[in-house]
Order: structure tokens, then C-alpha cells, then sequence
């Protein structure tokens, strides 16, 4: 089995006015030049956005155009956020189907009415069909877990949440034998989990998925320094209870199916400049931390 570590990490600026294609054309040429590859170097492309918030089907195919794709290549795309793409990238490493991939991820949630596209999330038949915006529901968590006196009203005050934006981001994967002695952080671990998708079929008040997928990825003491994807204040206080760090990075931009990848580049930034030895990076996507995916990563093996 190959050993898989990240490489290369870039994103864009957090305000974005051009399309897609010109928003990921830099992001590439910077994780590309950070990784020490060039673009026919890798085996694999895997990206995540999706097809609602841009309002066309097949709107990734577009996003192929800043790859370049002749000769052809081979690629694959994700319908959530691009941290399940990464996913997708380090089993086919895994595999040893390819030994360098780049992940990316990008959205313009301004573009659209972000907070309808989300409550294509919800249960089809009982709850989307009343359109509930995303944060009355994250509201209603943060109610049951301050009622429940899992957070007060401080906890909350303490944290920042980013504000839904447009971005890009790329991570560069690459097997042990492609590392070459370059910066790396070693992916030690990596799962994700899903919960019950009805918001009355779970206790919204904790976070099962997260706890499963952090005992999976191996998280079983804390780690140096930890990139949470938490898209309101509650969801902060809930999430450091299951991934414990030194440091928590500051979550400064929640561009939209690409902000998990971002974090879990990071966390990696973090391990490739030697100032952490051990991090992790967290994405969530679905109602309330519906489903999330933990990335364990580790400096020198």
C-alpha cells in the first residue's frame, strides 16, 4: 500500500469577480509550483462544486478548461465539497492507480441564492419542500446545545464564523516514491462519516459522524494544531470537543465547496513548514455537521 501525503496547497484570494476557470487558472500554477510538478506530471484531477449553485448541469466541465486537457486526462468530479474529491484522490493513490493527483474545489456562492441550493440538502419530501434557510437550521442546533448547557452564551462570543464566499482551492497529493524529499504531510489517517439526514432523527446536539470518523482516522490524542470547517460559532465549540489541538487555525473564509479542502490544506501548510509535527483538517457538508470527514496528517515518516 502506497504512502500518500500532500504536497502542494493553494487558494484563492477570498474575493473573487471572475469565472470559475479564471479563478482556478493561479490557484493551479501556485499549488503546481509549491508541489514542484508541472501539469503533465499529474496522473489524476478531482474536483468538487456543484451543478445547483452554478445553475447547469455538467458546470464542472467548464472547470476542465484551466487544466488544459490535451493531451487528454484523467479526471473525476465530486458533488459536494472538494475535501471529498481528496477522498476520492487518495484511494486511487491507494490503489496504485496513480502516483500524483490534484485536488480542487470552487464556487461562487454569491452568484445565486446559496441558501435555496442548501436546502436541497434537507429530507425531500417532509422539510426541503418548506425551504428552510441554512442558518435558521444551524439555529435550532445552537438553541438544543445551549439549552442542553453544552455552550453559553461566552463560548459563542469567543469564536468567529466566516461568512459564505467565493473561492477556490488546490491540494497536490502525491505517492512516497513522487515525494522526493520535498515538504510533506503524510496523511496518517483519513475517514468520513455520515448521520441520519432527517433533523428529528439525530441529537443535534452532538456529533456522532465527526466522533466516528475522528476514531477512524486515527485521532486518539490530541494533536498539534487542528483546521475545523465550522460554518457558525456553535458548530466550533461542538467540533473541539471531538477534535482536540494546541492550536486551532482560524477559519477566515467559507467559500463554498471549498472551504473543507482549504482547511485540510492548512493544516498540511502547518506540517509542511515544520511548524506543527502532527495536524488534522475537518470538512462538514449536509444540515447541522451532517456528515464530516477527518484528515489525520503527520510530518516526517
Amino acid at each position: 500500500m502506497n504512502d500518500v501525503a500532500i504536497i502542494g496547497f493553494a487558494r484563492s484570494d477570498r474575493s473573487v469577480t471572475t469565472s470559475g476557470v479564471e479563478t482556478l487558472v493561479p490557484v493551479f500554477e501556485q499549488a503546481l509550483a509549491q508541489a514542484g510538478l508541472g501539469r503533465r506530471e499529474v496522473d489524476f484531477w478531482c474536483s468538487g462544486s456543484s451543478d445547483y449553485l452554478a445553475g447547469r448541469a455538467f458546470s464542472f466541465v467548464s472547470a476542465v478548461d484551466a487544466i488544459g486537457a490535451v493531451p487528454p486526462i484523467s479526471e473525476s468530479h465530486v458533488e459536494m465539497d472538494a475535501a471529498w474529491a481528496l477522498y476520492e484522490a487518495y484511494l486511487k493513490i491507494l490503489a496504485g492507480e496513480a502516483e500524483t493527483a490534484l485536488v480542487y474545489g470552487f464556487g461562487k456562492g454569491t452568484a445565486g441564492d446559496s441558501e435555496r441550493v442548501l436546502a436541497l440538502q434537507l429530507d425531500p419530501y417532509t422539510v426541503a419542500p418548506l425551504w428552510p434557510d441554512a442558518t435558521s437550521v444551524a439555529t435550532l442546533q445552537a438553541r438544543l446545545a445551549f439549552e442542553a448547557g453544552l455552550i453559553s452564551e461566552q463560548d459563542m462570543a469567543q469564536m468567529a464564523a466566516a461568512p459564505v464566499a467565493d473561492g477556490a482551492s488546490a491540494v497536490v497529493l502525491a505517492a512516497r516514491d513522487r515525494v522526493r524529499g520535498r515538504p510533506a504531510a503524510w496523511i496518517s489517517g483519513i475517514a468520513h462519516r455520515v448521520d441520519p439526514q432527517g433533523l428529528g432523527e439525530r441529537d443535534l446536539t452532538t456529533v456522532p459522524s465527526a466522533v466516528a470518523a475522528a476514531r477512524d482516522a486515527g485521532l486518539d490524542a490530541p494533536v498539534d494544531v487542528a483546521a475545523l470547517h465550522a460554518p457558525f460559532t456553535h458548530q466550533e465549540v461542538l467540533l473541539r470537543d471531538v477534535v482536540r489541538a494546541g492550536v486551532y487555525l482560524p477559519f477566515d473564509s467559507n467559500a463554498m465547496f471549498s472551504a473543507g479542502l482549504s482547511r485540510i490544506g492548512a493544516a498540511a501548510g502547518e506540517v509542511m513548514s515544520g511548524r506543527s509535527l502532527t495536524a488534522a483538517g475537518h470538512a462538514t457538508s449536509g444540515p447541522a455537521l451532517q456528515q464530516n470527514l477527518i484528515c489525520a496528517l503527520r510530518g516526517k515518516r
